[in-house]
């Protein structure tokens, strides 16, 4: 690509900072030395991929590597994408700007639904075709991880392979395979041949589906005998032993997350029935205090950032959490390095470690009771009490926070209106805890930031097989809400039910709905995850031209008999245990944290971690 004829577009765009690469600690390799070129794809603009820790983990790791240069791209914001084809310019990498077709790997990860028409808009921009079946010798292949892979089918028409689970040593074995393969001069499919028995690699393309006459899945068929029949994602079992990366690039301007990130463990020991992650990335591993404070100080070093963020699915739930966090303050207090601790679980919330922090820097607070009555809070198995929560907030308050935040969900599982009224009392209760104190204490403005957000049911959760409300029943929970919060101290935000609605119909689809992705995307779908971008209309003609009822995904109740498109991954966690968890959640009963009891979840019987 001409450097004047870039130059010349990005004066025409909103910060062309995001399109220039040369950051600090990106990597430069001489073209020689370079036998496979990977391209790290992340499906929305920079700002947001920038601020993602998968992203720094795999470029670093790659880049390590002899023979591999990982490059980044990013999706072009609609000025930057509007500029690149009046002018004819290839989406391409940041480190090298060369065009994405020249690449012999595209990985995209998959954080969200609602970012799969920007992987065909990058596609398209690369001019790569948008199906796996039309692509030849000459393209590069597709893969992608993340958390949206747990179900793969919806992108099974466009994607080549996946990887399923922790990547760091999945990926480095396809990269050896691929430096083989070229050595052999493989074929593309030869070369999938090769990694097919790799744990944790899936080729959609080496399956086909078979359906019931009521729409329903049949069976998966492997197209030969030697495909495996279940595949078992892949976990790093010692977190101590395994790569981190001692230098994260530095964007020239700001983020979503400005920070160096510190991810202390991986996985959950709450069983919350709605939370996907919290199943999928069972069992619980845990980085040593010593392993994250010698991270921290390279990190700190390397790119000059002025606060750690304690990364997890629940902060509060690391064993070593209080003298984790003082050793860090410590560590840094000469050097002003602020703290941020999110996650943090209101049955765990420290007077002490907030004390602490607040030496420093004083952060955002957030918590997130989920639901407004405790009888739902038990069914979803939240495992906290409104005690809890007026207890956090009180010593929030006692030490001089004037602004929280508190997330709920409506749409839960067995949801009445009491429970609706809940998430308004829970508030009100919040409010009076800052002014039932004395007026000398009474500093700052409060404000509660309130939001609720629509539940979607997701793959390997206990409510895998709940019908997700209706736009109509959204529409009415919001607006009753929205009555009965009238306090001018409590701000009251809902999120887009449409956009939950489509979310819920890609997070438990199957192959079909590749179809629709694509003609949407063809009409104008892109950046769907953006409420000023997001086209409901687009998406429910190409469902209406397809003749596919999306409400056959989103809004259907499923029986545990039913074949579910993500039946062939093995996550650990056994069929049985979702099953009895839902029942469970039916009667409104509580299953114990792991670290008390067992939950017998089965992960213990082929995965071990620090619990299990």
């Amino acid at each position: 690509m001409k450097q004047e004829t870039l130059d010349k577009i990005l004066l025409k765009v909103e910060k062309p900072a995001r399109y220039i690469g040369n950051e600090q600690n990106i990597y430069i390799k001489k073209e020689e030395d370079i036998k496979t070129r990977f391209a790290f794809a992340f499906p929305d603009i920079y700002d947001v991929g920038m601020s993602h820790l998968g992203l720094h983990i795999l470029y670093n790791l790659l880049n390590n590597e002899e023979g591999i240069y990982c490059e980044r791209v990013f999706s072009p914001w609609v000025d930057m994408e509007d500029q690149m084809r009046k002018n004819n310019i290839p989406l391409y990498s940041l480190e090298t700007k060369t065009p994405l077709d020249e690449f012999d790997f595209v990985g995209f990860t998959l954080q969200y639904e609602m970012s799969y028409t920007n992987i065909l808009n990058m596609l398209d921009l690369s001019n790569i075709p948008l199906e796996s079946k039309d692509r030849t010798e000459s393209d590069p292949l597709i893969l992608a991880g993340g958390p949206c892979v747990y179900n793969p089918e919806p992108l099974a028409d466009i994607i080549d392979f996946f990887v399923i689970g922790e990547a760091e040593e999945t990926i480095l074995k396809v990269m050896q395979k691929h430096k083989e393969s070229k050595e052999q001069k493989l074929t593309r499919k030869e070369f999938l041949e090769s990694i097919v028995n790799i744990e944790g690699i899936y080729i959609p393309s080496f399956y086909n589906i078979k359906y019931k006459e009521d729409k329903t899945i049949d069976q998966m068929i492997a197209k030969n005998e030697d495909y495996p029949r279940k595949i078992k994602k892949v976990i790093q079992k010692n977190l101590d032993e395994t790569y981190y990366l001692d230098k994260m690039i530095v964007p020239f301007i700001q983020t979503v997350h400005d920070r160096v990130i510190l991810e202390i463990f991986r996985g959950c020991t709450r069983g919350c029935r709605f939370c996907q992650a919290g199943m999928i990335y069972r069992p619980v591993r845990e980085r040593s205090v010593e392993s994250l404070l010698e991270i921290a100080k390279k990190l700190i070093k390397s790119t000059g950032h002025e606060e750690i963020s304690l990364s997890s699915l629940s902060t509060s739930d690391y064993s070593e959490l209080e003298d984790l966090v003082i050793r860090l303050m410590d560590e840094f207090k000469e050097d002003k390095i602020g703290l941020s601790l999110p996650s943090l679980r209101l049955d765990s919330f420290s007077l002490d470690l907030i004390q602490e922090i607040q030496k420093v820097r004083k952060t955002g607070l957030t918590f997130a009771p989920e639901a407004g009555s405790q009888r739902l809070r038990d069914v979803i198995n939240k495992g906290i009490n409104e005690e809890d929560l007026l207890k956090a907030s009180r010593d929030a308050f006692n030490m001089g926070w004037s602004t929280v935040k508190l997330y709920f969900m409506i749409g839960l599982p067995t949801e009445t209106k009491e429970d609706l009224e809940g998430i308004k009392d829970l508030a009100y209760k919040v409010r009076g805890e800052f002014f039932n104190r004395p007026k000398e204490n009474l500093k700052g403005n409060l404000k509660i930031n309130t939001s609720a957000s629509c539940f979607v049911p997701k793959a390997f959760t206990p409510f895998q097989w709940y019908p997700q409300s209706t736009l109509e029943e959204f529409k009415e929970k919001q607006d009753y809400l929205k009555t009965i919060i009238k306090d001018k101290k409590i701000k009251f935000d809902t999120h887009d039910a449409k956009t939950s609605f489509l979310e819920a119909v890609f997070a438990r689809g199957d192959r079909k709905v590749s179809k629709v992705l694509i003609e949407a995307f063809k009409n104008g779908a892109k950046f769907d995850g953006w409420r000023d971008r997001f086209k409901y209309d687009v998406w429910m003609d190409a469902f209406e031209k397809l003749e596919i009822d999306p409400a056959f995904y989103a809004n259907r109740q499923r029986d545990y008999e039913e074949v579910l498109p993500w039946e062939f991954i093995d996550i650990g966690v056994s069929k049985s245990f979702l099953i009895k968890e839902n029942e469970k959640a039916k009667l409104s009963e509580l299953t114990p944290n792991c670290k008390v009891s067992c939950s017998g979840c089965g992960i213990e019987k082929g995965f071990k971690g620090d619990l299990c």
